[in-house]
């Protein structure tokens, strides 16, 4: 039983033992104390002044003197108000460092007999992985490993998306604008190439829209067709989907080369597996880099037909209509949504259609009971009604699918665009944050000693570290702009702050070891200071902060705690002597102390996938 479950406890039988009534358990409330206060756990006393008829301070002292007196683990308490604080006395925190320092799995939960599947990064093979990307990937990766701690199975991949108007798009401009070139002769990394030729389409066609614009043809639309108050240009901007679809040379090459492909001709093919084939070696090198990876890869070219029979059998059982021309929906009007079509009056499946092919698959093929779409909160629709329909169809793993949707991450210049060429891809983010990282490094002078192949791992090691930590320490929920320069600086909440305080912990360690300092005696020592204490107490929450963090599938929740133990480190190796403490006992506790704080923070920031460095 932990802590606070044990402090629940004792305060349902002080209450009925006081006042007569049982209390429920599960609703009393303790917590962690503030700060600002004296005790390790804060009761709400409020909900008991009922029952005792008394005033909330002297309810409060006489529940304190009962669990003074009563529960071994107690050993102390006051009163501010409603509030009841208590302190756990010292041979309670002995035992709980000495368990943890002995146990090299502190923080992990067990296993849960849940498995759950973890779908992150799917991205389209028109485009290099850029900053949008990093975050989702980051996201998705931290989450993962979250959830192992919490003591699932996980299964981790990504959809592909890798078929349709956009890829055919940079097909296109290849074939007809690229003289030949490849990422061998060109040096060019393979997801860089096809990028750069879906970038030179959109130039291409914007030429041709422009030029279009001229025309008789367009003039005449424009006449016809323009609004009260709706200038040329505002016109035009509206107009561009229509154009592209209806009046565009570009647009009906592209979209016959689409249907080359659907009919499986075999140079169209061919194509396209040549330059798919250049993009997912890009990817490659960039998730290495990354130090992420999948268990499985689904492609949208194996999947965009599944989900029809799926929808023949939400007909029958009436979840779905079919209108007049043959087209069939969904009515989600009863949970203040719309009529969302699931299927094409010419048979051909959208995007949801093959989602719901793709999750039945993967459940039959992992048998996962929940599933985590990490996906961008411009998808909050699509993803409210794919889990509704689920749920209607009866599909057994339907009430453990979460979307973990997330905030747009932009760079202080703005929003990217990817049709602009205005994107910051993924590769250039992590050559800039290691870049800062030497630049910082060599301002400081710190590693000039350092060997040159040494120094590159550190420099990684630090500039991912920023990137990781700036990317996850936000709520997910929220937008966000990255900072490169913020990101790597050693003050602050970022990640490079958090690695410091384990290399200084590190450097006690080494010291330890070769000295040969006897460290038994740190069981003797029971005079906490307030710097040990916190750190006591912030160490004590690792377990439920990782439970936290995987249920509420938020990995800013260990970095935020990452930040909190590093930071609260910082404050008592300024504030106490460790080496130079005034008798042994005190010097032992205080480097177990230091070597528990290291293990947490390391174990903590690997679940963030970030690497802590032994020096800097």
């Amino acid at each position: 039983m932990n802590i606070v479950s044990l402090l629940q406890n004792a305060v349902s039988q002080a209450v009925e033992q006081l006042y007569g009534e049982k209390a429920d358990t599960a609703k009393i409330s303790v917590s962690p104390t503030p700060g600002d206060f004296t005790g390790d756990y804060t009761v709400v006393v409020f909900p008991f002044v009922k029952l005792s008829k008394k005033s909330p301070e002297l309810t409060g002292t006489e529940l304190g003197e009962f669990l003074t007196r009563e529960v071994a683990e107690v050993s102390d308490f006051n009163v501010i108000k409603g509030f009841l604080n208590l302190e756990l006395g010292a041979a309670y925190w002995q035992k709980f460092l000495d368990d943890a320092l002995a146990n090299p799995d502190f923080g992990r939960q067990p296993r849960s007999g849940h498995k759950v599947m973890v779908e992150y990064s799917s991205p389209n093979t028109n485009k290099p992985l850029h900053l949008g990307h990093v975050r989702n990937i980051l996201l998705g990766w931290s989450c993962s490993r979250i959830l192992e701690a919490a003591g699932h199975d996980v299964v981790r991949v990504q959809v592909i998306n890798d078929r349709g108007v956009a890829i055919c798009k940079s097909m296109y401009s290849w074939l007809h604008f690229g003289e030949g070139k490849t990422p061998d002769n060109s040096g060019v990394k393979g997801d860089h190439l096809v990028g750069d030729f879906y970038v030179l389409f959109e130039q291409k066609s914007k030429e041709e829209y422009a030029a279009w614009q001229q025309t008789a043809d367009a003039q005449a639309i424009l006449e016809s067709r323009k609004k009260p108050n709706q200038t040329d240009k505002e016109f035009f901007k509206d107009f561009k989907n229509q154009w592209f679809n209806t009046y565009s040379r570009l647009g009906a090459e592209v979209r016959d080369m689409l249907r080359k492909w659907e009919a499986g001709d075999p140079e169209t093919v061919a194509l396209w597996q040549q330059m798919n084939s250049w993009v997912y070696a890009g990817f490659d090198q960039t998730y290495d880099a990354l130090g992420v990876s999948f268990d499985k890869l689904y492609f949208e070219s194996n999947t965009y037909l599944l989900g029809k029979e799926i929808v023949d059998e939400g007909l029958a059982k009436g979840v779905f209509y079919r209108k007049d021309d043959g087209s069939v929906w969904v009515d989600l009007t009863d949970i203040g949504q719309d009529h969302k079509l699931v299927l094409r009056s010419d048979g051909t499946s959208v995007y949801i259609t093959q989602d719901l092919g793709t999750a039945r698959m993967r459940y039959q093929e992992f048998g996962c009971d929940r599933v985590v779409y990490v996906v961008a909160d411009e998808q909050n629709y699509h993803f409210t009604v794919l889990f509704e329909v689920l749920k209607r169809l009866g599909e057994p793993y339907a009430d453990g699918l979460f979307h973990l949707s997330y905030g747009l991450v932009e760079l202080p210049a703005g929003r990217m665009k990817t049709s602009e060429g205005t994107v910051v891809d993924a590769d250039e983010l992590i050559d800039e944050v290691i870049t800062l990282s030497r630049q910082q490094a060599s301002e400081r002078g710190d590693v000039s000693n350092f060997p040159a192949e040494e120094q590159d791992k550190l420099y990684a090691q630090i500039g991912l570290g920023a990137l990781k930590f700036f990317m996850i320490k936000v709520n997910p929920k929220k937008k966000m702009t990255f900072n490169p320069e913020e990101s790597v600086d050693l003050q602050g909440q970022t990640g490079p702050y958090i690695q410091y305080s384990y290399v200084r912990i590190n450097g006690l360690m080494q010291r330890i070891e070769k000295e040969q300092i006897d460290l038994s005696s740190w069981v003797e020592y029971a005079d906490y200071q307030p710097q040990e204490k916190e750190l006591l107490k912030i160490l004590h929450e690792y377990p439920a902060v990782v439970a936290q963090a995987a249920a509420d599938y938020d990995p800013s929740h260990i970095a935020n705690f990452c930040y909190s133990l590093a930071k609260s480190y910082h404050r008592f190796w300024h504030d106490l002597s460790i080496f130079n403490a005034d008798t042994p006992q005190t010097r032992a506790f205080r480097l177990q102390l230091s070597r528990m704080t290291g293990q947490v923070l390391k174990t903590a920031m690997g679940l963030l996938g970030i690497e802590m460095p032994n020096r800097m």
